[in-house]
């Protein structure tokens, strides 16, 4: 017999209704715009604290990797999530040629695409306090 594990919240949401998932989305706005605050601060912060000769690069890299951060999260994840927003609404409307189906598939993914985010800015998180204890 073959099992699978599953995120329990997971299914659940995505067998929910799409008023539910709408507000999952509007959710997930809030956690990038809050992630995009926190970048800023972490970029201010590494501007202040400009290390010395031997940590250059370092911190050159650190900021190299949040230039990716700003770019991964602003370009891809939050156009993503607006853009599955619209089709929300067009499928709320009873648009002909939308899914049910498709919608919610469309939904994991991007749920699976914040979850990576998420865990990916964690661990720069570490490295930039790590980098700060070490000045």
């Amino acid at each position: 017999m073959k099992t699978t594990t599953s995120n329990v919240k997971t299914e659940f949401l995505l067998g929910a209704g799409l008023d539910v998932l709408h507000f999952e989305s509007k959710e997930w706005m809030n956690t990038v715009a809050f992630w995009k605050d926190e970048t800023k601060f972490f970029a201010d912060l590494l501007k202040k604290k400009e290390s010395a000769d031997e940590n250059k690069q370092e911190y050159g890299s650190m900021l190299k990797e949040l230039d990716k951060i700003h770019a991964d999260l602003y370009e891809d994840l939050a156009e993503d999530i607006t853009n599955h927003e619209k089709i929300l609404a067009r499928l709320e409307k009873g648009e002909k040629g939308l899914s049910d189906s498709d919608y919610r598939d469309k939904h994991r993914h991007i749920k699976f695409q914040m979850e990576r985010f998420e865990a990916d800015f964690q661990r720069f998180k570490r490295v930039i306090f790590q980098h700060m204890k070490n000045l």
